[in-house]
């Protein structure tokens, strides 16, 4: 008798554990862990799992269940992976379900879909509805239609009760049909039948007995030329389809007519979504002395740590070096990944590395088409596949075989923290954790590090370069602060453009220089307001004031998406028009045209790249000279090279400073300095206008001297004072209900039970700035630890009292959110 085996299945679903299934006799011979298989779920739903673990244990607590498919070849994780999921899960307190729904790509996750059928049954003698014959009419015999898609057809948006009354009444059936989200796209190709591929002499007659077909002979005589000739010994190959018609103005009607008298076939091949690309031949350029120096001093660190801050100051050449080291990483047989921390970074790099590193170089991120994740993620497990991956925070869950090294440019920037949905993981963190567990070496490079890695560095956790000196000697720019509270009291700011910066702007477009304005808030004006009463319009779902979006005249909610349109008259007091408060890059946008009319200006926002390539749209127009001036939030701060630009304008420094988040001055500080960093990149020194009402600020002193150093010492000694980070780690824990009472409520249990383990490391309940979102009201608790306190023993404190929180009746329905290290 043989022994029955049972798998554990990790499930996309925010469930805590596993769920153990029978393995069918067909199964047992290849089924192993990382294998993806479909598994019933709940009643009637069928969902996608990994295999954890094979044993032969029978749980006793339920009805196993068994495996109903096995999918693909081969495992798409390996037992690294698996652990990877399991540390992420552990340590950003989520489960392992969610990670594995953020960590596959949603074309390697099949999904269950309710569809609806007619059955045979014509009549039941039961009357019927107008909506339910309606819904019969819209259903044809024999074919099934999905649930949402059936009440779309019929023009209804609750269908379910109506399906379940024909079911009642057995006119319908509804069953789970496992559909893909991932279609392979496939090419058609042509080709000789098996009978003509390597015999010449059956070919010659065939072609003899076309002499009369002579359009047929063509083709054929084409596909021959087309195709590997015969005379060197070779089977003759496919060609494409569409390649073939092209090149002979054939009919496709031609074509079945040579495939009917099977002398030629088409098959379907799938596609490799991965662009094919060629390896420019200059290779890895060549360093200068300040370059190469930093890179012999890396490799020095890496022989004591694994991890190595790389601190060069803006336009230092550090792609350069980051190239270098990806070739010796590549020539050694290893793997390397390359983390940016937005999306639309890859775009410039990308065409850099490919020049170099050609067909073993993937981009990979959460805005690419299922088809090609999938395609990235298969080659990335292949010996033989890709070899350098660039990517954003996403990739760090690409199933790597030999990863050798992890580059994580602009390292402090708050994009690598994700923020929701779970996990709420750190990329730049989880990618150290890594490599490590491949053996493999960290790489952080920026010009303005996050307090914490620089901190690392000075207490001797990871190694520290510093690149000082721009590339080919070129000069950092003169960076001005400007005095806007003065020159509004004198009167001579006449709009948010200060006449220093007007002038400036004005001597680049003379000299056909370029201008960057960075406003880091998008839209027209972030409020409107009646001038009379002060009513200001508010989002309905979140408590915050609706941005005005003047060139589609709407409101819209930069929390929610809520749109409304603008009111003509004020609906408390009926006074007629309303005023704007403050201004967006759209009103920068406006202005710049009524000051500078002949001036060419693009917008680099959210709004204006929605689409998929409209980033890289902007920035090809701008680099190649064809707009002037680039007004955009902090997407014009990160990582951009324009060798044209000559002044930089910070339109409103005391916005990014008066957050009240213990991050405001560092991120003030990295945002003014990155953005400063754009001007002067190509030997003609730039300069920077900095406008802000306090320029005795230390932040703004620390810009204009571009002493990083200074401004570290200032700010930890702060931090040190008051508990933060890097002295103390934080936990974040925000509770979300409908109801304000009740999720005070729960905030405040939480507070009680977990003060007597606590004490005063644990801070609130707090009311957030922003105190509802999507309808649900907000409470916050800070938990501050001891770098010496065990932070793995705090979170299962943490877990513990949350599942007592949720015990009371009261309090189920109460979203406890953890977030570890919250950015």
């Amino acid at each position: 008798m043989n022994q029955v085996m049972y798998a554990d299945v990790l499930l996309p679903l925010p469930l805590d554990s596993t769920f153990t299934y029978e393995v069918g006799n067909e199964w047992l011979a290849d089924l192993q862990t990382g294998r993806a298989v479909i598994v019933p779920f709940g009643a009637r739903k069928l969902v996608t799992g990994i295999v954890t673990a094979l044993h032969s244990r029978r749980p006793e607590a339920h009805t196993v269940k068994q495996i109903v498919a096995v999918l693909g070849a081969a495992p798409i994780v390996n037992e690294k992976h698996l652990q990877f999921w399991k540390w992420i899960a552990s340590y950003y307190l989520c489960t392992e379900g969610e990670v594995m729904k953020a960590a596959l790509p949603a074309g390697l996750k099949l999904e269950s879909e309710t569809v609806v059928a007619r059955t045979d049954v014509s009549e039941t003698g039961l009357p019927l509805k107008e909506r339910e014959l309606n819904v019969l009419d819209v259903l044809p015999p024999g074919r099934e239609i999905p649930l949402q898609a059936l009440g779309k057809l019929c023009g209804i948006a609750s269908i379910l009760p109506l399906v379940q009354q024909l079911m009642e009444k057995g006119l319908v059936v509804v069953s789970e049909d496992i559909r893909t989200s991932y279609r392979t796209k496939k090419r058609t190709y042509v080709r000789l039948t098996a009978a003509y591929r390597t015999d010449p002499d059956a070919l010659n007659q065939a072609l003899d007995h076309l002499s009369r077909a002579r359009k047929q002979a063509a083709l054929l005589l084409k596909y021959l030329d087309l195709a590997a000739p015969l005379d060197k010994g070779e089977t003759v190959g496919e060609v494409e389809k569409t390649v073939l018609l092209e090149q002979t103005g054939a009919s496709t009607a031609l074509l079945k007519a040579l495939c009917t008298s099977e002398i030629l076939e088409c098959v379907d091949k799938a596609v490799n979504e991965v662009s094919e690309r060629k390896t420019g031949p200059a290779g890895v350029a060549s360093l200068n002395v300040h370059q190469q120096a930093a890179l012999d001093a890396i490799h020095q660190q890496f022989e004591k740590q694994a991890v190595c801050l790389l601190h060069g100051v803006t336009s230092s050449g550090k792609t350069e070096i980051y190239m270098h080291l990806i070739q010796e990483c590549l020539d050694a047989g290893k793997q390397v990944l390359y983390l940016v921390p937005e999306i639309a970074l890859t775009t410039q790099l990308s065409s850099r590395l490919e020049r170099v590193f050609g067909e073993v170089l993937g981009v990979y991120h959460s805005s690419m088409a299922d088809a090609e994740r999938v395609a990235i993620w298969h080659q990335v497990q292949q010996n033989n596949g890709l070899k350098v991956i660039l990517g954003a925070r996403s990739s760090v869950f690409l199933p790597f075989h030999s990863l050798g090294l992890v580059i994580v440019d602009e390292e402090h920037d708050s994009s690598y923290k994700q923020q929701e949905p779970a996990p709420r993981y750190n990329a730049r963190n989880a990618a150290m954790v890594l490599a490590a567990r491949f053996g493999a070496k960290t790489l952080l490079g920026t010009a303005t590090p996050s307090v914490e890695s620089y901190a690392n560095c000075l207490m001797g956790k990871s190694g520290l370069v510093e690149l000082s000196c721009r590339y080919a000697n070129a000069q950092l720019p003169d960076i001005v602060a400007v005095d806007t509270k003065e020159l509004k009291r004198k009167k001579r700011m006449k709009s948010f453009f200060s006449p220093v910066l007007l002038d400036y702007i004005q001597a680049a477009l003379e000299t056909g220089e370029q201008v960057i304005l960075f406003q880091n808030r998008r839209g027209y004006a972030p409020m409107l307001e009646c001038k009379v009463c002060g009513w200001i319009p508010k989002c309905s779902h979140c408590d915050v004031s609706l941005t005005y979006h003047k060139y589609r005249h709407q409101l819209s909610c930069h929390y929610c998406g809520f749109e409304t349109d603008v009111p003509s008259r004020c609906p408390s007091c009926g006074e007629p028009g309303l005023t704007t408060g403050g201004f967006g890059t759209e009103q920068v946008e406006e202005e710049v045209h009524r000051l500078f009319p002949e001036a060419r200006t693009s917008r680099l926002d959210t709004d204006t790249t929605r689409g998929r390539h409209s980033f890289e749209q902007i920035l090809q127009q701008f680099g190649e000279g064809k707009m002037d001036v680039l007004i955009g939030t902090q997407m014009v701060s990160k990582g951009l090279d324009f060798s044209r630009v000559k002044v930089v304008g910070i339109l409103n420094a005391d916005q990014m400073m008066g957050f009240p988040d213990f991050r405001a001055q560092e991120r003030a500080f990295q945002l003014m300095a990155q953005v400063s960093g754009r001007a002067g990149r190509s030997g003609r020194k730039g300069v920077v206008v900095i406008q802000t009402s306090h320029p005795d600020n230390p932040v703004i002193k620390h810009v204009i001297s571009n002493d990083y150093t200074a401004f570290f010492n200032e700010e930890t000694s702060l931090r040190q004072l008051f508990d933060y980070p890097p002295y103390t780690r934080i936990i974040q824990l925000m509770f979300k209900h409908v109801d304000a009472t009740v999720v005070r409520r729960a905030a405040l249990l939480f507070a009680s039970l977990g003060e007597k383990v606590f004490a005063h490391r644990l801070l609130g309940p707090d009311q957030p700035p922003v105190s509802r979102i999507k309808n649900m009201y907000l409470q916050s608790l800070l938990l501050k630890l001891e770098i010496s306190a065990s932070a793995s023993e705090a979170k299962q404190v943490l877990c513990h009292i949350r599942d007592q929180v949720k015990e009371q009746p009261d309090f189920k329905s109460v979203q406890i959110v953890f977030d570890v290290d919250p950015a």
